[in-house]
C-alpha cells in the first residue's frame, strides 16, 4: 500500500460523505432560513418554531433518500473491502 492508495482512499471517502450528508443539510438550511425569515417577519422568538421544523425535514430527507444513502454507503464499504488484497501486495 503506498501513499498513492491512501490519499485516493481518503478521497474518495470525502466526497462520498458530502455526496451522501447533502440532501440533508441543504433540505435543513431551507427550512431554516424560510423558518428564520418568517419568525422575522412576524416578531416570533419562540425556539421551538425554529427547531421542529427542521427535525420534521430532516426525517422527511431521510425517509425519501435513505435508501439511497444506504446502498451508496454499502458499494464504497464493499469495494473497500474487496481491495484490501490489492493493497497488501
Amino acid at each position: 500500500m503506498n501513499s498513492q492508495m491512501v490519499l485516493t482512499l481518503g478521497q474518495e471517502a470525502l466526497v462520498l460523505l458530502l455526496m451522501v450528508s447533502l440532501p440533508v443539510l441543504l433540505t435543513v438550511l431551507v427550512v431554516g432560513l424560510g423558518v428564520s425569515i418568517f419568525q422575522a417577519i412576524t416578531q416570533i422568538n419562540e425556539q421551538t418554531l425554529a427547531f421542529v421544523p427542521k427535525l420534521v425535514a430532516a426525517v422527511a430527507v431521510f425517509a425519501i433518500a435513505g435508501p439511497w444513502m444506504l446502498s451508496t454507503l454499502v458499494d464504497y464499504i464493499r469495494r473497500t473491502i474487496e481491495s484490501i488484497p490489492q493493497m497488501i501486495l
